[in-house]
């Protein structure tokens, strides 16, 4: 239909054809015609030239519009056809969010885009790279994209620049003309823009003998209202599972919203109420484990809405065993409260052993959940035995010494014993109140740290991170993460002649959350995220699908959260929690990834599979028309006469 623009030369043609027709005759008595008209002719000549050019741009618009441009081809204007498109597709699970008032996920109305552009490139290579396997794959015609198992729906997440990565990589074997298209909901932890790969893929795609075009086909914008639930953690506690649940949900409103929650435990299921009263909601679920069932798993599941995806969180347990922890300590006040407070009475199953550190030669750390250390820092291979505890992931509490020390640990060491002033107290000034050992608890209610009060103090010195600080800004809390495990420094001692840490408003909540986040590791093997090497087989190990949730696909159920038996293990998988923050990229931190290359970005708003995205460029064309016609119209009207019959400039008057 493009042919038709070739009719606009028709005025153009008849103007040049009239033209030809007349003759010039010179008359005498114009002249005194012409020298009235001189001054005007200028600008009929500008009018005339309007009127044609508004002739023109009209037919051309309509030729145009004849023609229904689409979106689709807007992804190859300026470039010709290319010989192969690599299309980097975005699985994670925030791409089956549906857009607002829309009821088809992005990933789907994506492929639909692509299915729509590679209609219109006939004969060109179509390779695939998706964000869940990453390995590039020929797709034999762009008609299947939407039925092939490596475009369905994931639970995982999405490394944007490491596909970038595998494309560069990709046609650096593959010579010939490429374009590279990107389609993503553009999701922050998806882009990770602060990623130093992102330098390495610009050079990468600079260096190719010809450098490819990028498209981004952006699916972010506004979604539909979704909830989402997710596990933080799961443990045994005797007879019963202790569940740690977060539901969150995207919209703005105030109102709270009621939520039936539906719990499925060894097949047996029973429906329970929420109510979300903010953006998010984090609570805790006790459910009651079967008689005689040692072993055994479930999911939490909330009603289907904006995003399929995140309506379920996951879990299974094993038998269940006693909790220990260990306490290095010399006899004294300090050791007789931590002692209470890591295994207080009521807790079931939970032991502390105390070991003298004169007697220290060699840590046994088997079945050992967390370690309070109130002596001086470990050395030599007590303290080689400790960093391998809490790499696997062991809690260890370390208390000041009572004696000065110049030992350290993990670039930790204690500073000299510092006393208040006479009849003052070092007060906890600040800390942080979503992270670390001093956290809210679920239902938003604080530790009372603000009543800590102490005399004496020994602050941690060294690599750690601060969580909570004394009035005079020095550190009371600091942390050292250690793969898996967390090493804690308390810069006082639970010892009256010290401080009132031994009240129990703050040491037993912070010696409890220890122990609890120490023993999670004898349940991790319980718990991975799709996509992580926990969440594979071992060698010589199956992988089969137990629970029935969400109609789960054969040919993917290595990308889907749910339950998963590898040989003799059952794992409950759940997607990664990155899946489930908002933030979208802003368009001007995008573009700059991309600084030096051809790219060019297309904001796709559309709710519709069926919708093309490109019926607002054709109707714009017709507007154009009818704007065109317009201008000519007005441009072609005459002139208004003179109504007082005075004589018209130049124009000499009778006698």
């Amino acid at each position: 239909m493009l042919w038709g623009l070739l009719a606009a030369a028709i005025p153009i043609i008849i103007h040049l054809l009239n033209r030809r027709r007349h003759k010039t005759v010179m008359w005498a008595a114009m002249q005194f015609l012409l020298k009235a008209t001189r001054e005007s002719r200028g600008k009929k000549r500008l009018r005339h030239i309007l009127i044609l050019t508004c002739r023109a741009l009209g037919i051309a618009a309509l030729a145009t519009a004849a023609a229904r441009p689409l979106l689709s081809n807007v992804l190859g204007w300026g470039s010709g056809k290319p010989d192969l498109v690599v299309l980097l597709l975005d699985r994670s699970a925030s791409m089956e969010a549906t857009p607002k008032n829309g009821s088809v996920p992005r990933r789907e109305l994506a492929l639909e885009r692509v299915k729509s552009a590679m209609a219109d490139l006939d004969g060109t290579r179509l390779v695939l790279i998706d964000s869940a396997s990453g390995e590039p794959q020929d797709v034999p015609s762009p008609d299947v994209l939407t039925s092939i198992s490596s475009t369905a729906p994931t639970d995982t997440s999405a490394d944007v620049s490491l596909l970038a990565s595998r494309a560069a990589e990709f046609l650096t074997e593959t010579p010939g003309r490429a374009e590279v298209w990107i389609a993503s909901d553009m999701q922050a932890t998806s882009w990770q823009p602060r990623n130093d790969r992102w330098t390495s893929v610009r050079a990468a795609f600079s260096s190719l003998a010809e450098q490819p075009k990028l498209r981004v086909i952006s699916l972010g914008g506004d979604a539909s209202p979704n909830q989402a639930i997710r596990l933080l953690s799961s443990r045994r506690a005797g007879a019963q599972l202790v569940l740690d649940v977060e539901i969150t949900r995207n919209d703005d409103s105030a109102a709270p919203v009621n939520l039936p929650l539906t719990a499925t435990l060894n097949g047996v299921r029973s429906t329970s109420n929420v109510t979300l009263a903010g953006q998010n909601f984090r609570f805790r679920k006790t459910l009651p484990i079967p008689a005689n069932e040692d072993s055994g798993y479930g999911w939490l599941s909330i009603p289907g809405d904006g995003n399929l995806r995140d309506n379920a969180a996951f879990f299974a347990y094993g038998p269940a065993r006693p909790v220990k922890s260990l306490l290095v300590a010399p006899p004294g006040e300090a050791t007789d409260y931590l002692a209470l407070a890591s295994a207080p009475g009521g807790h079931h199953g939970q032991s502390v052993e105390r070991l003298d550190p004169a007697q220290i030669s060699r840590l046994d750390t088997e079945g050992v959940a967390a370690i309070f250390w109130a002596a001086p820092l470990p050395i030599g291979q007590v303290a080689e035995s400790l960093v391998r505890f809490v790499t696997e992931g062991g809690q260890v509490a370390f208390f000041p010494p009572q004696a000065d020390s110049d030992a350290e640990f993990a670039g930790m060491k204690w500073s000299p014993v510092t006393q208040s002033e006479e009849g003052k107290f070092f007060i906890i000034d600040s800390w942080d109140h979503d992270d670390g050992l001093l956290r809210d608890g679920l239902d938003g209610t604080p530790v009372p740290a603000d009543r800590l009060k102490a005399v004496k103090r020994r602050l941690p010195e060294g690599e750690g991170t601060t969580l909570a600080r004394w009035d005079d800004g020095r550190p009371f809390l600091s942390r050292r993460v250690f793969d898996r495990g967390t090493a804690w420094f308390f810069s006082s001692l639970p010892d009256y002649t010290w401080s009132n840490l031994a009240d129990a408003d703050v040491l037993l909540p912070v010696s409890q959350r220890l122990v609890v986040e120490g023993a999670q590791r004898f349940d991790t093997g319980y718990l991975a995220i799709v996509g992580n090497r926990s969440a594979q087989p071992r060698p010589g190990e199956s992988r089969s699908r137990l629970d029935d949730y969400g109609s789960p696909v054969p040919s993917n159920e290595a990308y889907e959260a749910g339950i998963h038996q590898f040989g003799e293990r059952i794992m409950a998988l759940n997607r990664p929690a990155a899946e489930d923050d908002l933030e979208i990229l802003e368009n001007n931190t995008a573009q700059g990834l991309f600084e030096g290359l051809d790219a060019t970005f297309f904001e796709d708003r559309s709710t519709s599979s069926r919708a093309n995205g490109s019926q607002p460029l054709w109707q714009a064309f017709l507007v154009a028309m009818l704007c065109f016609l317009l201008a000519e119209a007005i441009l072609c009207l005459p002139k208004k006469s003179n109504p007082s019959g005075s004589p018209l400039p130049g124009r000499p008057t009778n006698a």
